[in-house]
């Protein structure tokens, strides 16, 4: 039985602090046959659908489903560190990274995941944390029906463009991706973030929204309130399905990888059912079956990738290597994040 908890934007480490001392946030004891599983909000009904129906019904676990924000669920393990309440979080790698940072996680022992062998290997944590599952790859979502060539980079800060762009918040996944892409493009290299930062500032005149949840950034492109946005191209997968005039391009500069992977939580009251779910997400039959349902493209060799995703993303959906996309420093990601949050209130978004 698949139980569903959806945790609200705009959380904060006091109301979640405040919500666990009331104890309203009661432990769960421990139990082999109840797995709690936090992911996305974005395709989370296919997600429960194409994935956690059959987990239950192969191994008679009952999963309940947390869903949102990154920012939000990483704050909520770490306000409930002592006593989570959570088994696996399927998570960004840059947010795996700062739970990683702050003793959130167990890593991962291969033998009670067989499958993450037969991941490509960037999808197997160096460190030995949980692997990505899937992958979307950094560039620029547009209108196909405003543009004659996919736009670039450096068109966002056209002044015909004005009050048509979007822009990732910091939070998101493709935040700081696209920070480093900026100061790829325009300064010395993708730590060249003090030029970045001014990039961006100069950008605000042609932005109509910092958005901060892909459900909204999608919803802008199909009304047609704005002509492109920095982003992953995984939200354009559906709307190409549909027939609508949205479209993604990679950028000349600063072309990363943005892994989701999925994380055992340390302390969590079902490890071995953590990792029974985490070698069955990597199956290569699961992998095709979210492809198709919910656009999650194969980090499992063995499976196919739809030819919905590949019209999209085109080579990199099967090699991203291949056409230039490398992994971001993470662990450089990891260090800056506070400053870069600040920073772009301050200077950007505010």
């Amino acid at each position: 039985m698949i139980r569903t908890t959806r945790l609200t934007t705009g959380v904060t480490v006091a109301s979640l602090v405040a919500f666990a001392l009331s104890g309203c946030a009661e432990s769960a004891a421990a139990d082999p046959k109840k797995l709690t599983v936090s992911t996305f909000g974005f395709g989370a009904d296919r997600f429960e659908e194409t994935v956690v129906k059959p987990f239950e019904k192969k191994t008679g676990i009952d999963v309940t489903v947390e869903t949102g924000a990154n920012a939000d669920r990483l704050t909520k393990l770490r306000v409930n560190k002592t006593d989570p309440t959570v088994d696996v979080v399927m998570i960004s790698d840059l947010f795996a990274a700062m739970g990683q940072k702050q003793g959130l996680f167990d890593k991962v022992d291969p033998a009670k995941v067989p499958n993450m062998a037969k991941t490509y290997d960037f999808a197997r944590s160096k460190d030995g944390y949980g692997p990505a599952y899937t992958y979307q790859l950094l560039g620029m979502l547009y209108r196909t029906d405003k543009f004659e060539q996919p736009p670039t980079l450096q068109d966002l800060w056209d002044a015909k463009h004005k009050g048509k762009v979007a822009v990732p918040d910091m939070s998101t996944s493709a935040g700081a991706p696209f920070l480093q892409a900026a100061s790829a493009t325009y300064g010395s290299g993708p730590k060249d973030t003090d030029t970045g930062f001014k990039k961006l500032s100069d950008l605000k005149p042609n932005v109509l929204k910092f958005f901060s949840r892909s459900t909204e950034l999608v919803s802008l492109l199909d009304r047609g309130e704005v002509e492109m946005a920095p982003g992953l191209d995984l939200f354009a997968v559906d709307p190409a399905k549909a027939g609508k005039p949205i479209g993604w391009a990679p950028f000349d500069k600063g072309r990363y990888v943005a892994a989701n992977t999925a994380q055992i939580v340390k302390g969590g009251k079902n490890k071995a059912g953590a990792e029974k779910f985490i070698d069955y997400l990597l199956s290569a039959d699961v992998q095709e079956k979210a492809a198709a349902s919910f656009n999650d493209k194969p980090v499992n060799q063995d499976a196919e990738v739809p030819a919905t995703i590949s019209e999209v993303a085109g080579k990199a959906a099967t090699d991203p290597s291949a056409a230039g996309f490398t992994s971001p420093d993470l662990a450089y990601s990891v260090e800056h994040n506070d400053e870069w949050v600040d920073r772009f209130q301050r200077e950007v978004s505010g």
